[in-house]
């Protein structure tokens, strides 16, 4: 079974999320900002990560770029935010992001984002 690690500061959207990806028959596991996700991917190795941009504490860019600097950082990461200017989706990208999906999304636009980096 896949595993997903959803990062993000709105219960609302870990909720739905959480929600589409086990009807897909993901493992799902939560994060509310980047270090409680950095300390979740030191301990289990997500198939991928949906990222939130802008968190307490840790954000988005701050956990990605942490994340693909540390040994174990195999997961594919996928952004899942508001900001959809083109310099957003460049820097998300040059930090190591492999897909940029808006808020808010469908299971149809996450699915599509989850064949796209060979998650499904």
């Amino acid at each position: 079974m896949k595993s997903c690690l959803i990062v993000d500061d709105s219960k609302v959207i870990r909720k739905v999320a959480r929600h589409i990806l086990e009807k897909m028959e993901f493992s799902v596991s939560e994060a509310v900002d980047g270090s409680e996700a950095l300390d979740h991917c030191n301990d289990n190795s997500p198939d991928v990560i949906l990222l939130d941009w802008n968190m307490p504490i840790m954000s988005g860019m701050e956990f990605l770029k942490a994340y693909r600097s540390a040994a174990r950082s195999s997961a594919k990461v996928i952004f899942c935010t508001t900001e959809n200017g083109v310099g957003h989706i460049k820097a998300a990208l040059a930090a190591g992001a492999d897909e940029y999906v808006m808020k808010p999304f469908d299971r149809e636009t996450l699915e599509a984002k989850l064949q796209i980096v060979g998650c499904l």
